[in-house]
């Protein structure tokens, strides 16, 4: 899932929904989900059920389709249709240095940990179309810690990580994007780090070198690496506890002994079976430390 949090669409008063359909939508949807795994491999079952039922819903509905059931004929017959419905269930909403207070934390109290590193790794899992994987190579260049760096950036979207790569943004999101930049304790001009052009701006090349863009899926796929920090914010929320203990799972594997996780504002490390294997470097910011 794409690791910043998702467009929320109310849809509700267009979907046709009566005590009597519930049962029936309840069995459409699970054989959708069954039938999306076992075809092209990708896990949606253990998605919190309210958000995942509307952007089902929102799928039929730009399909131009009345059923849930007719939505799954589609999906299997048409690998078009299969991506685009991917691309609905996980539509991306980020910015460069979004929640500025969080990388200003990091600088404060992550950087100096890095500091003791002679080498180090961070995965941005669910990096969504990129700019927050934009946002830590800056942050780690003006620490003069980028040359020592290696950034996975990973998400199950395909069209997200393209957009990623490519390292283009609009350019009427610039003032926005300065703004967080400053907040977030930076310490030069933001329009150094990248160039405009026409209604786009591209980021320098520079920031790219060190950044290894791949397609993971959190739901299916293992650990491939070991990490001295981990940056998932904003992906779990839509995770049914099962979920979320399967991918705690996988990152306290992938993180090393100290290794650092960083969650999103409404994400927390407690009420998981991983709780006492963290200690908390800011409760607020919800960065926290592998102890064990």
């Amino acid at each position: 899932m794409s690791s910043s949090d998702f467009e929320v669409l109310d849809i509700e008063d267009r979907v046709p929904y009566d005590e009597n359909q519930s049962e029936r939508e309840k069995i459409e949807i699970k054989l959708l989900l069954e039938g999306v795994h076992q075809l092209y491999g990708y896990d949606f079952r253990n998605y919190a059920v309210p958000s995942l039922r509307r952007r089902i819903w929102h799928h039929v509905h730009s399909e131009q389709l009345k059923t849930i059931s007719g939505l799954q004929e589609k999906i299997f017959h048409d690998r078009g249709c299969f991506e685009r419905f991917v691309q609905n269930l996980s539509i991306p909403v980020t910015e460069m240095f979004r929640d500025p207070h969080l990388f200003l934390a990091f600088r404060q109290k992550v950087v100096p940990l890095l500091r003791t590193y002679p080498y180090i790794r961070i995965w941005h899992a669910g990096c969504s179309t990129g700019e927050e994987v934009y946002s830590m190579a800056i942050l780690l260049y003006e620490e003069g810690l980028y040359d020592k760096a290696r950034i996975y950036a990973t998400d199950m979207n395909d069209r997200s990580l393209q957009m990623a790569k490519e390292g283009i943004v609009g350019i009427q999101k610039m003032k926005q994007y300065t703004k967080n930049y400053l907040e977030a304790g930076g310490t030069r001009s933001f329009s150094e780090y990248y160039t405009a052009k026409y209604n786009s701006v591209i980021f320098q090349p520079f920031l790219r070198k060190n950044i290894i863009f791949a397609e993971h899926n959190l739901a299916t796929d293992r650990s491939f690496n070991e990490f001295n920090v981990i940056f998932c914010r904003n992906v779990m929320i839509y995770f049914d506890e099962k979920l979320r203990n399967r991918v705690h799972a996988l990152f306290h594997e992938s993180l090393s002994h100290f290794g650092v996780l960083v969650l999103g504002a409404k994400e927390s490390i407690h009420f998981t079976d991983f709780a006492g294997s963290y200690e908390t470097l800011d409760r607020e910011e919800k960065i926290y430390r592998k102890i064990k």
